[in-house]
């Protein structure tokens, strides 16, 4: 049986580690909370090992993986902090004004992320394709729901799968005249990057909205736009995250409905038409 608290489990075990894992342990014990925001690219990159190093160094702390290491590592902090690290803000702060911050501060940081030149190969992409499908798990799916909902407004070409199987089903069927746009915070998440693997293997176009511009989704995308906001295991769901990511999301629409004007100020008639007369 092993300490629930993993800070004190690594450091019960320091001396059994290996070299190579004794550098993650060192990086992890002088950096907890910046690591909770890492991906285990960026882990392995700032200890200057492989990926596989890190996944071994959560395997030899009896862990299912990178993502179980990081939710051990946040409930060890949220108990010497006596709350969720992404929490911890000073006491004069009311929790108005720390909802409004983290808020403002995902699109900020969306926006100064902002690679315009991957935007407009994302737009051009999204001009070319036959069918564009817009995927993502979990908290992540509903923001591709909302994709699908604003670009159904002004094009009949896109749509939203929810289920990972029919997703997979739908990516096997995809050729070079489809794209496909996962969305995906951690682009860590198994589902997503099986996806993004068959989808790749078609030949159609991956583009991917996500936080960390190495993971092993990136790897299959053709084109990353990165959002802002940060999200501890302890915060699946944030709302800041989604912030950051409809910010990219509209920032797609409203690009492309002004260069397809024409094109979509008729079909943004047409559905809105088709709603009111439905309500009357």
């Amino acid at each position: 049986m092993y300490n629930t608290n993993i800070i004190l489990q690594i450091q019960s075990e320091y001396n059994q580690l290996t070299k190579t894992e004794k550098k993650v342990a060192d990086y992890v014990l002088k950096n907890k909370k910046e690591v909770l925001y890492m991906s285990i690219t960026d882990l392995a990159d700032a200890c200057h090992v492989g990926d596989t190093s890190v996944y071994r160094f959560c395997r030899t702390l009896k862990l299912d993986g990178y993502q179980d290491f990081k939710m051990k590592l946040s409930l060890s902090l949220s108990e010497q902090d006596g709350d969720s690290p992404a929490l911890s803000v000073q006491d004069s702060d009311t929790m108005e004004s720390r909802v409004m911050e983290s808020h403002i501060s995902a699109i900020r940081e969306s926006y100064f992320l902002l690679d315009k030149r991957k935007l407009e190969q994302i737009i051009e992409m999204l001009e070319k394709a036959k069918r564009v499908f817009f995927f993502g798990i979990g908290d992540s799916l509903n923001t591709a729901m909302e994709a699908r909902n604003k670009f159904i407004r002004i094009t009949g070409k896109v749509s939203c799968i929810t289920d990972p199987h029919i997703q997979s089903m739908a990516a096997s069927t995809m050729n070079e005249e489809d794209l496909l746009i996962i969305i995906s915070y951690s682009g860590a998440t198994k589902d997503n990057i099986h996806v993004a693997k068959v989808a790749k293997q078609t030949g159609a176009k991956i583009a991917s909205i996500t936080h960390f511009k190495k993971s092993p989704l990136t790897a299959y995308s053709d084109v990353i736009l990165l959002c802002g906001g940060e999200e501890s295991p302890l915060d699946g769901g944030s709302m800041c995250v989604k912030m950051g990511q409809l910010y990219l999301v509209d920032l797609l629409y409203k690009e492309y409905y002004s260069r397809n004007y024409k094109e979509s100020r008729a079909n943004n008639k047409a559905t809105s038409k088709a709603v009111v007369e439905k309500l009357y």
